[in-house]
């Protein structure tokens, strides 16, 4: 810009600079869900999907380049922890998700979830600017009830989220309630365990009177039981609530953990059921591709 000042480009050379990602790779699963990864500036990598549905386009994003939180079952987690991702980094993966979503779906994306690389409450600053643009008039313009922030259970964070007043929904990786089992398989809840837990999402809940979904993998043998489910429904009852069950997507784990049985999910979810509880099975899609939950791993940067 030879129209400034050399003195003027030479701070904004030292001062400032325009964090642009840009897409390295994309692959398209056999169901349509699309795998992005991106790259940054400093050449950081990490990942984004597009999940499609019946008239719904989601977009999963990640908040972080890899994951300190190392939870037994995901793939992320064996990358270590590089950086937080950047307010403009957050957004513009968003909004590069967007114009993939208009251009493979034929229409713009209708919900986010916070649920990729990286533990969204341990950026938090960075993720509730990025997520405050999405939601305003002058970024995409979405509605706060279609973003849903998917956290492990940052206890502090989630009280700030209450005394935030945030519009978003908010998600609990929970995926066991016995705090032995809990901590076997997320070092996360060896800090903040089931207690601290559910005291913060009382809190959460008395403050905003929003609904808490939690996300509950199931693993053959570990946590699948009736007296796991029997847990989790007195867990559960911190608040009204939904619990969305996911199936078991390997994550190179050397086999060490398995999908249940449709037997087991069954009788899992009828249980809970019985217990008035809302329950969901989310089918898994894009697992070729590794962009199923757990998969995220920059295979392919």
């Amino acid at each position: 810009m030879s129209d400034l000042s050399k003195k003027l480009r030479e701070n904004l050379k030292e001062y400032f600079y325009f964090d642009n990602i840009s897409i390295s790779n994309k692959q398209i699963s056999k169901d349509k869900t699309i795998k992005i990864l991106f790259s940054s500036i400093d050449n950081q990598y990490f990942e984004g999907v597009l999940i499609p549905g019946k008239g719904r386009a989601t977009a999963c994003i990640s908040t972080q380049a890899g994951c300190p939180l190392n939870c037994d079952f995901c793939a992320t987690g064996k990358l270590g922890f590089h950086r937080n991702l950047s307010i403009g980094e957050i957004f513009g993966k968003v909004f590069e998700l967007n114009e993939v979503s208009k251009k493979e779906y034929g229409r713009a994306l209708t919900n986010i979830v916070i649920m990729g690389m990286g533990e969204p409450l341990l950026n938090y600053e960075n993720t509730l600017n990025a997520v405050n643009k999405i939601i305003s008039e002058k970024g995409l313009g979405m509605s706060p009830q279609r973003v849903t922030l998917s956290t492990a259970g940052i206890t502090p964070q989630i009280k700030q989220l209450a005394d935030d007043k945030i519009k978003f929904n908010l998600s609990i990786s929970l995926h066991s309630a016995d705090n032995s089992k809990r901590s076997e398989i997320m070092p996360v809840n060896k800090k903040y365990d089931l207690e601290m837990l559910s005291a913060a999402l009382s809190y959460f809940y008395d403050k905003t009177g929003k609904r808490i979904t939690y996300e509950y993998l199931l693993l053959k043998g570990f946590n699948d039981s009736i007296k796991d489910a029997e847990k989790l429904s007195r867990f559960a009852k911190i608040s009204p609530c939904k619990i969305n069950l996911i199936e078991y997507n390997p994550a190179d784990t050397k086999d060490k953990y398995l999908a249940s049985d449709n037997k087991t999910t069954q009788n899992f979810i009828e249980f809970l059921e019985k217990k008035n509880m809302v329950v969901t099975l989310r089918r898994s899609k894009g697992q070729d591709i590794n962009a199923a939950c757990g998969q995220l791993a920059n295979k392919n940067q």
